[in-house]
């Protein structure tokens, strides 16, 4: 029974038993109002994160983000929940950020990272499992810890230092440059910043580890002539053998950061000299991950130098024959989210899947694989040794929960009720996966969410949206900042299609918008597009479109083209492929070179160049602190919308980066838009 016949019966029923009691009435029309899915609703939700499970399997811990719009605040605690679903509580309650939670080998305690009162930086903390007792701070890193694991009587963590200094240098030079009046930076290579901070040239991130016991941090890879990556760094950028023999860590290798070269060198504690696994390759390899037994270490591996969307390979390393071999190499998904099962045989995670990342078994004798879960997104994982798993699962409807998965069945039981309370009053639309055929008469995966109360009768107002990337795919997961449900409840049925270009439909598909980044995409969204126009359920006089990254830029390029969009929301948009060049991450040049080399790329394909067709009416959305996508493409795209007499506005985030992270300015965002589409496509069911 639908949605809609439900509540026709509910209400008749009330109608029916209320004739003669007008108070039973009204209390009964109370417990069905509903409200939407607004921007309000969604900074109140809490935020799961990603579960760590203890080894013996009966205790999960992950971290619970909520937001006091107020003050704009996040408010990160450690959660624990049991694995039979009867435990849920506040592991820490310091009103600090509390996260990077890790077990140690055998259970008892629980380290994770947190800065707290008299913290210049985030340290290790340490807290009983087996006792009662308060968190113990372990670490006193005057640089900081990030990504911190346990092996043995060590947690490893990851440190960005200046080289030649030691501890009280490093503590000295962070109040000296704190205190400073000095603002000004000095680079002399690349890369001088990542998305939304600057990088300090002068510093190397590198791995150290101390004593879970406690005492003096130990550098493992400082003093190797080998850094980890300069602009980023994380737990997958590294992993320690089960036994402390092997460090494995990514570094670039090749001596320039313009073209890097990411391998994966093996050290071992207390001594310099690396091995690298990769240095016969040309290629990109990352994540290594040790096999429980300490016999091998999984890698994963691109082969297409500047193309970071490319499937990564499964690969094996014997850490005794210094052997490698691929795993399900007949398999066209890319396979970087996989985790080892503690036999050492098998291997499990989350897989970008035809629009739904999909948690998948492989057998690593054979290379078959096998998917474990179906609908909806499983986009974390933790596996303990006697085999109990932990999936982080969400959807469209629902944000990140957390579910026991029983890998034999596939049966999942959830372990957490946190948001249900807030949910319980919220009117859901509903949404589908449907298809259609796109550019080369391929077919075309695509969501479809439809407003509560939808009337297949009536006609509604359609909203497109772009995803950015454009190597991703919008997939089955809940969307703090562009909620299509959101969207849908202002009136509008809402579409994200995941065109050529988006990842999980084959690598071939992927690839297939390089370097030429239009006319795939164009021609699919233009075809989307249709396909709405042919239901009757929508007025197609009523259709408006946008996106954001990438999703900005083919907004960027509707605007120059032939459509059938009254208004268009470009968000953080890749405008000016030239002007790109002071972006983090100069996507175009690594592979098929720089403008200079073959211009023809760049004024094919760059959106600045068809303006003299502009004539759509666009909202334009920008922060200072984008530095993926440099503010001045945003004012470059409003001055040239401006100059030609286009309706447009200009929203200027002086504190956000690429994404609008903070509250009161994502409610914002979120109004400013809803006025902005309902100006050019009125909202709601006409008959």
């Amino acid at each position: 029974m639908n949605k809609q016949i439900k509540r026709f019966f509910v209400m008749a029923l009330i109608v029916f038993i209320g004739q003669g009691n007008m108070s039973m009435l009204v209390a009964q029309q109370t417990t069905v109002e509903k409200r939407s899915l607004s921007a309000e609703v969604l900074w109140e939700l809490k935020r799961i994160g990603t579960p760590t499970i203890s080894p013996d399997g009966k205790w999960v811990v992950a971290p619970v983000t909520r937001y006091t719009v107020q003050d704009d605040k996040s408010h990160t605690d450690l959660w624990l929940f049991s694995s039979d679903g009867k435990v849920q509580r506040p592991l820490t309650q310091s009103g600090f950020a509390d996260g990077q939670a890790v077990f140690s080998p055998d259970g008892n305690h629980l380290a994770f990272v947190s800065k707290r009162d008299g913290d210049d930086a985030p340290q290790v903390y340490l807290l009983p499992m087996n006792e009662p007792g308060e968190a113990r701070r372990l670490s006193e890193v005057p640089t900081g810890i990030s990504a911190p694991k346990w092996a043995g009587d060590y947690i490893y963590f990851i440190t960005r230092i200046w080289p030649g200094k030691d501890w009280t240098e490093m503590a000295e030079q962070i109040k000296k440059d704190k205190e400073s009046k000095m603002s000004g930076r000095t680079w002399n290579a690349l890369p001088y910043n990542y998305f939304d901070h600057f990088l300090d040239e002068n510093r190397e991130a590198h791995i150290y580890r101390i004593p879970a016991r406690g005492g003096e941090p130990e550098p493992v890879t400082f003093g190797s002539g080998y850094q980890l990556p300069r602009s980023s760094q994380s737990s997958s950028s590294y992993d320690v053998a089960p036994d402390n023999r092997w460090v494995a860590f990514q570094s670039n290798t090749s001596g320039t950061e313009v073209k890097p070269k990411l391998d994966i060198l093996l050290i071992e504690p207390g001594k310099e000299a690396v091995r690298n696994i990769s240095a016969e390759k040309s290629v990109n390899d990352a994540g290594p991950l040790f096999s429980p037994d300490g016999k091998q270490l999984a890698i994963f591996r691109q082969n297409i130098r500047g193309f970071y969307a490319e499937n990564q390979k499964l690969i094996l390393h014997d850490l005794g024959k210094h052997t490698q071999k691929q795993i399900a190499a007949d398999w066209d998904r890319s396979l970087g989210g996989m985790q080892w099962v503690h036999d050492s045989k098998t291997m499990m995670g989350s897989v970008d899947d035809a629009g739904t990342q999909r948690i998948y078994h492989i057998d690593l004798s054979t290379g078959r694989y096998k998917a474990l879960t179906k609908e909806t997104d499983f986009t974390g994982i933790s596996i303990a040794k006697n085999g109990n798993v932990v999936v982080h699962n969400q959807s469209f409807v629902h944000p990140p929960r957390l579910q026991m998965l029983d890998v034999k069945s596939g049966k999942l039981s959830r372990i957490e009720n946190i948001n249900d309370d807030v949910l319980a009053n919220v009117d859901m639309g509903t949404y589908e996966s449907v298809s259609y055929k796109g550019a080369d008469n391929q077919d075309i995966q695509m969501w479809v969410h439809y407003p509560p109360g939808f009337d297949s009768s009536k006609k509604y107002p359609l909203f497109l949206l772009i995803h950015g990337g454009p190597h991703n795919a919008i997939s089955d997961g809940f969307h703090f900042r562009w909620n299509a449900q959101t969207f849908a409840s202002w009136g509008y049925v809402t579409a994200w299609h995941n065109f050529h270009g988006s990842s999980g439909f084959g690598e071939k598909f992927t690839d297939a918008i390089n370097p030429d980044w239009i006319t795939r995409p164009y021609e699919d969204t233009r075809k989307a597009a249709d396909w709405f126009a042919a239901k009757s359920w929508i007025d197609k006089d009523r259709m408006v479109a946008g996106g954001g990254s990438y999703g900005g830029y083919l907004s960027s390029i509707l605007l120059g083209k032939e459509h059938p969009f009254k208004a268009l929301v470009i968000h953080a948009a890749v405008y000016n492929l030239y002007s790109q060049m002071s972006s983090d991450f100069a996507v175009h040049s690594q592979r098929f070179g720089d403008y200079w080399e073959d211009p023809t790329i760049y004024s094919t394909i760059s959106p600045h160049y068809f303006a003299a067709n502009f004539n759509t009416p666009s909202l334009i959305i920008h922060g200072q602190l984008d530095y993926r996508v440099p503010v001045g493409q945003g004012f470059e795209l409003f001055r040239t919308l401006q100059h030609r007499g286009i309706d447009s506005r200009m929203i200027y985030y002086p504190d956000e980066n690429h994404w609008i992270l903070k509250p009161n300015n994502s409610m914002y965002w979120y109004a400013q838009v809803k006025e902005w589409i309902e100006k050019y496509a009125k909202p709601g069911p006409l008959d």
